[in-house]
């Protein structure tokens, strides 16, 4: 099998984000029990995240005998990003440690989607072109909300509390 270009390897990245986004999120969510609003943002993310996983993966089916290939990289980056949540949300992780930990990760996508955006110019791919410039607006909305949602929390700690 023929190996991945930059821009198809980029891709498999991006789906594979999506892919650990889901997993996240479920973990995330899991710790904003009570949390009415923060639970419905994360649904309303899961939901996209698996769209753009659904929509990634439809576009790598349009790089011809390299889909299987894409799909592997994405496995390994949704593995990748197992291992960072395992790391960082341990047994005594609390909700405000979930958001930040999600705001690395939304960060981190909207990153990757602006690398794929960046190197379609070149390439000029238009099932890229459309689906980097969707998510683009996603993910950032995605990162100003976990944000937003990270400073009200941390906004009720009280910073004299033993950690």
């Amino acid at each position: 099998m023929a190996e991945l270009t930059n821009l198809e390897t980029k891709l498999g990245e991006v789906i594979g984000l999506a892919m650990a986004a889901q997993a996240s999120i479920d973990r995330v969510e899991k710790l904003a029990e009570g949390e009415r609003e923060i639970v419905k943002q994360l649904k309303t993310m899961r939901q996209e995240a698996a769209a753009a996983e659904r929509n990634g993966t439809e576009v790598a089916g349009t790089f011809p005998g390299k889909k299987t290939k894409i799909l592997s990289e994405a496995r390994s980056v949704k593995r990748k990003g197992g291992d960072m949540l395992r790391t960082y949300l341990d047994r005594d992780a609390d909700l405000l440690d979930g958001l930040e930990f999600m705001t690395m990760a939304e960060a981190g996508e909207v990153g990757h989607w602006q690398v794929l955006e960046q190197m379609n110019k070149k390439a000029k791919h238009p099932g890229i072109r459309t689906l980097a410039r969707e998510q683009l607006t996603i993910q950032k909305r995605h990162l100003r909300d976990v944000m937003v949602a990270s400073t009200a929390l941390a906004a009720k700690e009280d910073p004299d509390a033993e950690a």
